[in-house]
This record gives C-alpha cells, sequence and structure tokens, in this order.
C-alpha cells in the first residue's frame, strides 16, 4: 500500500473513533506497520520517530517523568495503569522487571523489535498532543506503550523521545508465525505432569513445568481437571470482580502481550459493564487503574491451584476462542504469606463448585 495512501486512511479510521490497534486492522496493516509509515517527513496528525533498542535504559529513564500511564494489551483485553516506572532492572539481555509499586512490570525484550516517540494531534483544537513511547513485536503487534498524562513531567518527557530517537532507524515487520501445534492429550505424560505440579514450591515453577513435559496451558488444565483445576462459567470475571469492589479485597490483575505482562494489586471499586458497537466490555474503571475486557470473547475460564511452600495458590484464568490467554486473577499476596482467605471465599462465591460451567 502506498504510504501516502495509508496514512490517509489511517487517519480516517482514528478520526472515527478506532482504537490505533484496530485502525491498522481495518486497513489490512498491522499496528507497527502503520506507525513505521508517519516516520519522516509528511502532514499527517501523527507523527513517528523510531527509538533506538535501549529498552532497559529508555523505561529507567522514564522514572524523571513522575506518573505515567503503562498499557499492555492481548487481543482482547487492554490493561492501564498509572504510576511511577521505579526499580526497573533486568536479569540478563532479555528478561526485566518493574517493581515501582503501581508499576509493576515482567519483560521479555526477546521479543520487542520495535520502538517509536508518537505524536498524536489532538482531535479537539487547544488540546496538546498525545506523546507516547511505542513498542512492538517482529510481526507489528504492540508489546507495551507508555503514554504521557497530564500529571506527568511533559518536558521531561519530551527529552527522553529526543534522547532515545534514532531517526535512521526503519523497522520492518513480518507476519507472524503460526504457533505450534499442540500435541494429543495421549502424547503427555499426564502422570509425570501431575506429579510435578503437586510437587511445586514456588507458582513460577509451573512455566517451567509446562516446558518439560511438552503441554500448552490449558491442554495442562484439562489433564489436572478433578484435582489441581476445574473449569468456570464464563461469567466468573464479572462476578469475581464484583464480589472483590463489594468486599473490598486486594487482587492482582495480570494481562499480558507476548512482551510484557503487566500487573495491577489492590482493591477495584468500580466496575462497569458495557455495550459497545456490538462488543460486550467488562471494564475497571479506577483512577490508577484501567480493566477493559471483551467479556463476550471469553471461551473457557478455570480455576487453578499451585502448591507453594506458602500453601496454595488459587488463580482464575480466561481464555479465547483461540486458545489465547486474556487475563489471570489472584488473591494479592507477597511471597512468605499464605493466600488470603477473602479470595478464597470469593473464588468460592464466583465459581462455586457445584456449579455447571456455560
Amino acid at each position: 500500500m502506498n504510504v501516502d495512501i495509508l496514512r490517509t486512511r489511517f487517519a480516517q479510521a482514528r478520526a472515527a473513533g478506532k482504537r490505533a490497534r484496530d485502525a491498522a486492522e481495518s486497513i489490512g496493516v498491522s499496528e507497527g506497520e502503520a506507525v513505521a509509515a508517519h516516520a519522516g517527513n509528511h502532514e499527517g496528525p501523527l507523527k513517528a520517530v523510531p527509538l533506538g533498542k535501549s529498552w532497559l535504559e529508555i523505561l529507567k529513564a522514564l522514572g524523571e517523568c513522575g506518573p505515567v500511564l503503562a498499557l499492555t494489551r492481548n487481543e482482547t483485553t487492554v490493561h492501564e495503569k498509572t504510576g511511577v516506572y521505579e526499580n526497573v532492572s533486568a536479569a540478563g539481555p532479555v528478561v526485566g522487571l518493574a517493581l515501582g509499586g503501581p508499576i509493576d512490570l515482567r519483560l521479555f525484550f526477546m521479543h520487542w523489535h520495535a520502538g517509536f516517540a508518537v505524536t498524536e494531534a489532538a482531535a479537539q483544537p487547544n488540546v496538546p498532543a498525545s506523546l507516547s513511547l511505542q513498542f512492538y513485536d517482529a510481526s507489528g503487534l504492540a508489546v507495551h506503550k507508555v503514554f504521557c498524562r497530564e500529571a506527568t513531567n511533559r518536558a521531561a518527557f519530551e527529552a527522553l523521545m529526543q534522547r532515545f530517537a534514532d531517526a535512521s532507524l526503519s523497522p520492518e515487520f513480518k507476519p507472524k508465525a503460526p504457533a505450534p501445534a499442540i500435541q494429543d492429550d495421549e502424547a503427555i505424560d499426564a502422570d509425570g505432569l501431575l506429579e510435578a505440579w503437586g510437587g511445586m514450591k514456588d507458582t513460577h515453577d509451573f512455566y517451567e513445568i509446562l516446558k518439560k513435559f511438552g503441554v500448552e496451558r490449558q491442554q495442562s488444565f484439562r489433564l489436572a481437571d478433578g484435582r489441581f483445576a476445574r473449569r468456570a462459567s464464563p461469567s466468573v470475571a464479572r462476578q469475581l470482580l464484583q464480589e472483590a469492589a463489594f468486599d473490598g479485597a486486594p487482587i492482582m490483575v495480570f494481562v499480558g502481550s507476548l512482551g510484557c505482562i503487566q500487573i495491577h494489586s489492590g482493591p477495584v471499586t468500580r466496575i462497569e459493564p458495557m455495550e459497545i458497537r456490538g462488543v460486550q466490555w467488562l471494564n475497571v474503571l479506577d483512577p490508577d487503574f484501567n480493566l477493559h475486557m471483551q467479556e463476550d470473547s471469553i471461551a473457557n475460564a478455570w480455576v487453578v491451584e499451585k502448591p507453594t511452600s506458602d500453601g496454595i495458590v488459587t488463580s482464575v484464568e480466561l481464555f479465547d476462542a483461540k486458545g489465547e490467554l486474556m487475563a489471570m486473577f489472584f488473591g494479592e499476596r507477597k511471597p512468605g504469606n499464605p493466600e488470603r482467605e477473602d479470595w478464597r471465599a470469593i473464588v468460592r462465591k464466583a465459581a462455586p463448585t457445584s456449579a455447571v460451567a456455560a
């Protein structure tokens, strides 16, 4: 597609109210391709300058900017947190952490392919342009974004954008490779899987167990159904958020892209289901935490128990029809402490063992 036509069509889709990802898909390109097309000199409302691949240094420098909006999403769920980037570190070249309170991230830099400093003119006159840092994987899917907000030190944010910009770069994207085929259940050592599962000391051990036995996440739940996992109704997400809001119980909400897992820890208060353009959205609309989930995309829900040295840890995990993980919910917990009883009570109410999954 001619780059001028792409910019024009993308601007039209944005002006019609589409989110950037949806606007790009509506014209047949990835979001990364659409943003990359706005590099260089042009008169469009969106300007993009490639960033050098100093991902860790960029995130560390964000601490100078004060509160910003961190956004991580997948196809069906958007997770937004407002706070300061603090305690950003890396364990080797490809895995990082941000542990600054509100901004709580697990970073997988091996999937960070390109970044851009983005300036997008506001639709309303006399409103400052939107400033953001946007990071994409090799297929052009966003892995993480950071937005300047009213409380942000805008001058510091602009200086950061200029400091890490590298206009000489021309990022390119390629179609996403198909996911590896899932093995038949009969090919999995189910007994070995369950034995390893029962011997877990930390929830993080679970990823290594899946890898060791070559088992897909939901497949492992099926194989552990009745022992460590059980199905729940897709309505469980709304019910547990409403119960948590009513009880004031602090919870944890995990939403991930390929390159980042973003976590909210704390209470939720304003739960707002709403239908927009034929899509049923389940929203958390709190001052420093917003969650936007396509509730009608929940195809499967599971209650999962993982043994740890602190006792059983319970999660509620949601998947779409493609088998992609939408979100995970836990009770708020620090290592060394047992799981909260109020969280277990919420799960019992939202996903009673006698209920039949829809």
